[in-house]
């Protein structure tokens, strides 16, 4: 295991003979490439490997994507399976690709940060859920990825390592909490990567990085190890540069598990099998609150370009509205504070994580220096507000009530979705800003969640991707289904996918 990104030599002269015969490098590969060669003995695993470290050497410097890479257990791990391939053994169905895990994840034997300084040093001694699942399916894990502190941020730059810069301009952000991960896959440093998203924070990272991101079900995927933000929103999710992938990950996370009790049975299905080119029957409903104040006209023109592509391949539009959306943003800030607040006591320093040199013999003392130092800004700051919100005298008139207006805009959807299949909008009301531009200002950083939040409130499931550009600059679309319908949201993802000219663009590095 290796902390940081360090140079790593010899890689080039081994695959020089594989580049020769490729028009592509294997960094560049796709999923589906990479399994379809691994398995036909046309590209091993190692080299997969190898090509992905020497991306990583190349522009790593200039977009911190990473804190933790883990160079030598993955070239362990591509071994075994090329060993497999060699020897006529069963593969898994992810073999030779590699995977970048936000590092809320816990891992076993690896550093899992959170990104904040309370957490240094934590080696978590077993691994989460989707870790195992990946690792049963023969998927590399190639590292873990900067995300904003607890997952509290839109833009990776609050974490205690430093800011992730946007692979399609260094000076913006490239969206959070899980901007890492968004930056590794946009910059070819990761075939796939896993995010969480608590309010939008696989979506927004996924649009400004134009890539595809998808936030599932709640309880289709186990959060058994991801360190919990807030219980009741948050959700793992995959980030992929194409939708056939990110249906082929999904396939692999949407397991059924006992240790997460929020965890929901379904019957296992190929996602894959949904991608195709016919969408004639499809109702799209468009939410005219995800097209008013303070979103971008530019983004809107382009969020509606998409639509009028959607409704020449057979699709029909009607515009609604969805008088409770105008609640979201407050409604979801006081629960995820509130469900912050609760999950955060348990980081002392005491019994793991960063602690101060004290002499003191008194715990709240000890307890209350660990946590100022040990914890960013914003996190200070979510805590004080959940801990309000949760005090005495105040639990009814903000928390509760918050609790009770979230069921009134899970009413307003449900109603949407007897109408129509699915809702689109923007997945970000503007383009991605500059780094340093509204870190200063919370409410304006908060404002950006508007239209990412009303999917975790309601549970339902929703994906972004990409459509187009201002300024140079990714823009997403959201698509956002009934709960356990990923089947439709990633049928339309594709035939919009298939049809957009952005769909090969690629950040020039």
């Amino acid at each position: 295991m290796q902390t940081l990104p360090k140079r790593i030599k010899g890689f080039s002269n081994r695959l020089k003979s594989f580049e020769v015969n490729h028009m592509k490098k294997p960094h560049s590969l796709s999923a589906k490439e990479i399994i379809e060669k691994v398995r036909g003995g046309e590209l091993k695993a190692e080299d997969c490997v190898l090509s992905i470290f020497n991306r990583i050497e190349e522009v790593e410097g200039r977009i911190h994507a990473y804190v933790t890479l883990t160079k030598e257990l993955a070239l362990q791990k591509a071994r075994k399976i090329d060993a497999k391939v060699k020897n006529g053994e069963v593969l898994g169905r992810l073999p030779g690709v590699c995977i970048a895990l936000k590092d809320n994840l816990c891992t076993e034997g690896i550093l899992t940060s959170c990104s904040s300084r309370i957490l240094d040093g934590f080696i978590p001694p077993y691994n989460a859920t989707v870790v195992n699942l990946l690792l049963k399916e023969d998927a590399i894990i190639i590292g873990k990825t900067n995300m904003d502190e607890f997952a509290m941020g839109s833009s990776t730059e609050t974490s205690y390592f430093g800011a992730t810069k946007n692979p399609w301009d260094s000076s913006r952000v490239p969206g959070g909490s899980s901007g890492g991960s968004a930056a590794a896959v946009s910059a070819e440093e990761a075939v796939l990567a896993l995010g969480s998203d608590t309010g939008g924070s696989v979506r927004c990272p996924a649009s400004f990085c134009s890539i595809v991101g998808l936030k599932p079900t709640y309880g289709l995927v186990s959060r058994y190890g991801l360190i919990a933000y807030a219980n009741s929103l948050d959700q793992i999710g995959p980030l992929s540069r194409n939708v056939y992938d990110c249906a082929l990950l999904l396939n692999v996370l949407a397991s059924y598990d006992p240790k997460d009790n929020t965890s929901i049975r379904v019957p296992s299905q190929d996602y894959t099998q949904f991608l195709v080119d016919d969408i004639s029957d499809l109702k799209i409903g468009i939410p005219k609150e995800f097209f008013g104040e303070g979103i971008d006209e530019r983004v809107s023109k382009i969020i509606w370009e998409s639509i009028y592509t959607l409704e020449k391949l057979g699709a029909t539009y009607e515009e609604l509205s969805l008088p409770t959306l105008r609640y979201t943003l407050a409604t979801y800030y006081l629960i995820a504070m509130s469900e912050a607040s609760s999950n955060l006591a348990r980081y002392d320093g005491i019994r793991y994580g960063y602690s101060i040199d004290y002499d003191s013999k008194n715990w709240n003392e000890v307890y209350s220096k660990n946590r100022r130092i040990g914890f960013g800004s914003e996190v200070k700051r979510r805590i004080i507000l959940g801990t309000y919100a949760l005090s005495t005298g105040y639990y009814e008139e903000y928390y509760l009530k918050a609790l009770k207006v979230r069921t009134l805009i899970r009413d307003d959807f449900n109603k949407a979705f007897k109408k129509f299949d699915v809702l689109v909008g923007p997945t970000m009301p503007i383009p991605p800003f500059k780094i340093g531009e509204k870190i200063t200002d919370p409410l304006s950083l908060y404002l950006t969640d508007l239209l990412t939040v009303p999917v975790n409130l309601i549970g339902s499931p929703a994906i972004s991707v990409p459509c187009g550009f201002v300024d140079d600059m990714p823009i997403g679309m959201q698509i956002i289904s009934p709960a356990l319908r990923e089947d439709l949201l990633l049928k339309v993802a594709h035939i919009h996918e298939q049809n957009n000219k952005f769909k090969d663009y690629a950040p020039k590095l």
